[in-house]
């Protein structure tokens, strides 16, 4: 890691990173200092999907409560007011008149054709057995608590790896903008030095022609360069929730490979993650989703077995002669229920249910198998990817030095009238290439630590958000369907 922790040659430090960039028509605003460390900290609260993950954990822990509600008895309460407009007992005598005080004659006391009725009372069911679907519909939800979980780990690892590109794709565009500036200004003298000759007669005009078409084809690459440059701020500041029209400086170069100046960087390079494919977070959320569709066939073929409900009905009720409901004398209704539910004919609900379960439990064992095997080839990728921008990083050690000797050793035989124009172009183009390739090898090298730093954490491109979905959707059908077969006269 020594050839990793040098610094850039003092060609692209003193000459590139010296000068950031900023957005143009911008210049009348001081541009505000933004560290890699500052963009990472503004990044976590303006990220939206970071929020979607927060979100997904709470209506998991919903989906538990929900779940697991059935465990406990539920109890009820209910209060309501009839009134009654046409009776079938109007006509019949009972003995005295609706509009007597409660307290006349025992006729008046009876329910039939009161005008007026007052119902308090209280509710109560607990489920004693339902064939194992709370069991299941609890451990679904636990296992999309934790699928959950791990997806704003693996939120947080991406919107860190996305933040250090970004900022490093705007940094490397500024550095290739300068380079290409620097590339122009020697065409410039070029051009001007070919034109002297031309004007005293010691260089024919194919030279001068020679050096404006090389001048404009780079003025073009730094037109290219500058368009790159914008739109690399422009992401950047996407992340960040930053105005587009605000012009920033970039202070963390390159060069930094050590991550001084970033201390969440530092710690994350530090502890790198678990390269196995097991471990893999998005691994671990597929077998979380496995775990969830067996929980959940457990709830298809609770179905097919007798449902026990004990309920517990209390209230009271009260015939006023008018509308307060303190004048009436309140009676007393109190039962208890045992109820048994027996699935007899269904006409092919619960076997579709469970050929549908099946099914999906079938389905999140092939997706988790298939997870697995593309971790293998993420990480792989991951880790060889390092190793070649280690490689490419090390490769460009002292190419920029040398390629700048030898135009500045070109450009002295030009103007000394010992070589051609050609020389010197191949030269400043040789130079620039160098340039350009250092700063490339630099920005790879420094992306691929950190990925290869993460790749535990990090969700599989196409994967993210998608291993939560299916076994809720599942559920909530299974938790329909339970809800359909309750007992009438109970409480769900």
């Amino acid at each position: 890691m020594t050839v990793i922790r040098q610094t850039l040659t003092a060609i692209i430090l003193a000459g590139v990173i010296g000068t950031q960039p900023t957005l143009a028509g911008a210049q009348s605003q001081a541009p505000a200092a933004l560290s890699l460390e500052d963009a990472l900290n503004r990044a976590v609260p303006a990220s939206e999907n970071l929020e979607i993950a927060k979100t997904a954990v709470l209506r998991a822990r919903g989906e538990q409560y929900r779940a697991k509600a059935d465990f406990y008895p539920q109890l009820n309460a209910s209060a309501s007011f009839n009134r009654l407009l046409r009776s079938q007992f109007e006509g019949f005598s009972f003995g005295g008149s609706d509009s007597s005080s409660s307290s006349g004659s025992s006729g008046d006391q009876l329910p039939f054709g009161k005008k007026n009725t007052y119902n308090l009372g209280l509710s109560l069911s607990q489920s004693i057995f339902t064939g194992g679907r709370i069991v299941g519909q609890g451990r679904a939800a636990d296992a999309g608590r934790r699928s959950a979980e791990l997806g704003i780990t693996s939120a947080q690892a991406q919107l860190t790896l996305d933040v250090v590109q970004a900022y490093y794709d705007a940094v490397t565009s500024s550095l290739q903008l300068q380079i290409a500036q620097i590339a122009l200004d020697q065409a410039d003298t070029t051009l001007k030095q070919a034109e002297q000759r031309k004007a005293v007669g010691t260089q024919p005009e194919f030279e001068v022609l020679r050096a404006r078409v090389a001048r404009d084809n780079q003025r073009t690459a730094v037109i290219v360069r500058r368009n790159e440059r914008d739109v690399a701020l422009i992401r950047l500041k996407q992340f960040l929730n930053l105005p587009i029209d605000e012009p920033v400086t970039l202070t963390t170069a390159l060069a930094d490979t050590t991550m001084q100046s970033t201390p969440t960087l530092s710690r994350i390079l530090a502890t790198p993650g678990d390269t196995s494919a097991e471990r893999r977070y998005a691994v671990r959320q597929a077998e979380e989703a496995l775990q969830a569709q067996q929980a959940l066939s457990k709830v298809a073929r609770s179905q097919q077995f007798p449902q026990l409900v004990l309920s517990s009905a209390y209230g009271n009720v009260g015939y006023p002669g008018n509308y307060d409901p303190f004048t009436a004398s309140y009676f007393t209704n109190w039962n208890v229920t045992f109820g048994l539910q027996i699935p007899v004919y269904t006409g092919g609900r619960i076997k579709g249910d469970k050929t549908v379960a099946d099914a999906n439990v079938r389905e999140a064992q092939l997706r988790m198998r298939q997870l697995t095997r593309l971790a293998r080839v993420d990480t792989r990728t991951a880790l060889s990817g390092l190793e070649a921008a280690s490689a490419a990083w090390s490769a460009s050690e002292g190419t920029v030095e040398q390629a700048q000797r030898a135009y500045q050793i070109a450009d002295l035989r030009y103007r000394e009238g010992l070589s051609t124009q050609t020389e010197l172009l191949d030269a400043r183009l040789a130079l620039q290439t160098a340039e350009s390739v250092r700063v490339e090898a630099a920005r790879a090298l420094q992306v691929a630590r950190v990925r290869v730093a993460l790749i535990e954490v990090l969700p599989l491109a196409g994967t993210a958000g998608t291993s939560t979905q299916q076994p809720q959707q599942s559920q909530q059908r299974s938790e329909t369907n339970a809800r359909s077969n309750t007992i009438p006269g109970t409480t769900p």
